[in-house]
């Protein structure tokens, strides 16, 4: 078997396993490793939108956090300020933290390395200050809680994030969504663009391609996807805090997000499911666990610097034949033997 066949089957099964084992996840664990896994999903989101920066288009953002706030946000005052049903909610979320995206990616992407990562730094800093002093509206340092609208009202019958069955699987399918979303743009003519931006952004430009406004894409998607995550978060804890927003949280996703396999569509998921499932098991065992993850890390990157989703591609190189090559021809244009 190839090493193209074996990619693909190997992709086809984690695929398989990711869209098909949380479903039936809980008539198998307790309901405390059915909240972890749907805050994993819900972090997988935000890692999944450094990733697509970083892994597709060369641009290290350590804002994320800031989109992901503005979600938050948008959901929790769009609740309890405004009165707004859930899907409006959540729209205002999204809509709040795509048209950040869109003002801050305007400036930023400009800028490239660490200029970049810093610029992304600052603007997420600005926003986290700006939540906390702006107590009528984010109430600051506490942060804003706000009670679950129902998803869908009929009379009497409600259907709400409440009920845990419910919010698990509606977690599901949304990020499900945002993760076929992006395996299409990954795999349209737009994905080929963020990939020739990150290998040469020159020879990007001299064939004729809009370097800035492909990269200004690349991070309004990314916003898109880290809002969706953001809102998503705020109805999972019925809270809105600006601690979200500060650069750390940007900083674990960065983690996660490389070590499943910048580059790879699903080494999110991978890597920040990895990462949650030891903190949880390690936390229960020593109270000092964050020095056992953070050494798991670092070996990681010593070891499998293109994260676990590269040292797949890498075992799948060892283990495969080579491809044939094609029968070579004679100037007749006859097959030589």
């Amino acid at each position: 078997m190839t090493a193209a066949a074996i990619n693909r089957l190997g992709f086809v099964v984690v695929a398989l396993l990711t869209l098909t084992a949380p479903w039936f996840l809980p008539l198998l664990v307790d309901s405390f490793w059915v909240d972890i896994y749907a805050e994993m999903l819900i972090w997988s989101l935000l890692a999944a939108s450094v990733n697509l920066l970083f892994g597709y288009v060369g641009l290290l953002s350590f804002g994320q956090a800031l989109f992901f706030g503005m979600g938050m946000y948008g959901v929790a005052i769009g609740v309890a300020k405004l009165g707004l049903g859930f899907w409006p909610a959540f729209g205002l979320g999204v809509v709040m933290a795509t048209a950040m995206a869109l003002v801050a990616g305007a400036l930023a992407v400009r800028l490239t390395w660490h200029y970049f990562a810093i610029i992304t730094v600052v603007f997420s800093l600005i926003f986290y200050f700006a939540a906390l002093s702006w107590k009528p509206l984010t109430g600051g340092d506490d942060g804003l809680s706000f009670t679950m609208p129902p998803i869908v009202s009929i009379g009497d019958w409600e259907l709400s994030l409440t009920d845990p069955t419910v919010q698990y699987y509606f977690i599901i399918a949304v990020v499900g969504i945002c993760y076929a979303l992006m395996g299409v743009i990954l795999k349209s003519p737009l994905g080929s663009a963020f990939r020739a931006v990150k290998e040469n952004d020159h020879r990007a430009a001299l064939i004729g391609l809009n370097v800035y406004l492909i990269r200004l894409t690349a991070f309004v998607i990314a916003g898109f996807i880290a809002g969706i995550a953001g809102a998503l978060f705020a109805f999972f804890g019925r809270y809105a805090s600006a601690s979200y927003m500060f650069y750390h949280v940007s900083g674990e996703a960065v983690v996660w997000a490389i070590i499943g396999g910048a580059g790879t569509l699903l080494g999110p998921i991978v890597g920040t499911s990895l990462l949650i499932v030891l903190r949880e098991e390690l936390s229960h065992a020593w109270e000092h666990y964050l020095i056992l993850v953070g050494i798991i890390v670092i070996l990681v990157v010593i070891f499998a610097p293109k994260g676990l989703g590269g040292l797949w591609q890498a075992l799948v190189r060892r283990i495969a034949r080579p491809e044939a090559p094609p029968p070579s021809t004679d100037a007749k244009g006859e097959d030589k033997p």
